[in-house]
């Protein structure tokens, strides 16, 4: 069975982590260069002041570069999710979004500088921001990209 951007998001959303984190996948793309997380800030995704706990916030945008990355570039390169930063700008409350984006152009940009098995080291960015539009959070994300080896077999004449 083949997964489709909507089985994934499905998927993803019941995960145990990120079910009972409060995140929920909106959707991604059909054709794999966006996705939409959210963070419902509750009980178990506060921290003592009863504004969004900063790991959750970071485990809402953990994965979904590298797998945008990955889904566009297919079986032929590995790719990473390697560090990631974030900046908290203002207290997050209520539910929070994250829009990621890696274009078209981008991943072809990624897949001829991964060419040959040269390593890639990529920043993607994005913003955390509340129901209100404001941002809440600035988060960067490092994607490792690079090209499978390809084994050849040799022949016996």
């Amino acid at each position: 069975m083949r997964i489709t951007p909507r089985r994934l998001a499905i998927g993803m959303s019941l995960w145990i982590p990120n079910l009972f984190s409060g995140i929920r996948i909106k959707r991604f793309s059909d054709d794999w260069t966006h996705a939409t997380v959210q963070l419902h800030v509750n009980v178990f995704t506060r921290n003592y002041v009863k504004t969004a706990f900063g790991g959750s916030m970071s485990a809402m945008t953990d994965p979904y570069f590298f797998m945008l990355v990955m889904h566009q570039l297919g079986r032929d390169y590995v790719v990473w999710d390697t560090r990631g930063e974030i900046e908290f700008v203002k207290p997050g409350r209520g539910v929070l979004t994250a829009r990621f984006e890696v274009s078209r152009e981008k991943a072809d940009d990624l897949r001829e500088r991964a060419t040959g098995g040269a390593k890639v080291l990529e920043w993607f960015e994005t913003e955390i921001t509340d129901a209100a539009g404001d941002t809440v959070a600035r988060v960067r994300r490092e994607v490792y990209i690079r090209e499978k080896k390809r084994v050849t077999h040799a022949t016996a004449d």
